[in-house]
């Protein structure tokens, strides 16, 4: 089994910057890509970013490339979601998740089998 964790959501300026940071654990973590999602009320969720288990791919949703960066720790058991000129529509409850997704799947929701229970960032005007 496998649990994790986000941290570092809250309230930002339009225009600003925030980091989340997502931890994985448990003895069956091993070739787990990591990414993230974000939900708003009454909305799917939907895909944001994501990084390979060995670190060499990374994905980006449009609406997000070019502001987000996805990186992992060395130990590749932490997922780094660093967000610059975030926009009052960035502001969502953020997941993240884990699983043995191949690169070419990244961006599938459903190939994500453990996830956290979310952190909320909001955007002010």
């Amino acid at each position: 089994q496998v649990q994790v964790e986000e941290s570092g959501g809250g309230l930002v300026q339009a225009g600003g910057s925030l980091n989340l940071s997502c931890t994985a654990s448990g003895r069956t973590f091993r070739n787990h890509a990591m990414a993230w999602f974000r939900q708003t009320p009454g909305k799917e969720r939907e895909f944001v970013g994501a990084i390979s288990w060995n670190t060499n791919v990374t994905r980006y949703a449009d609406t997000v490339k070019g502001r987000f960066v996805i990186s992992r720790g060395n130990v590749r058991t932490t997922a780094l979601l660093q967000m610059g000129d975030l926009k009052p529509e960035d502001s969502a409850l953020y997941y993240c998740a884990a699983g043995e997704v191949p690169a070419r799947l990244l961006t599938g929701r459903i190939y994500y089998n453990y996830w956290g229970q979310g952190t909320q960032v909001t955007v002010s005007s």
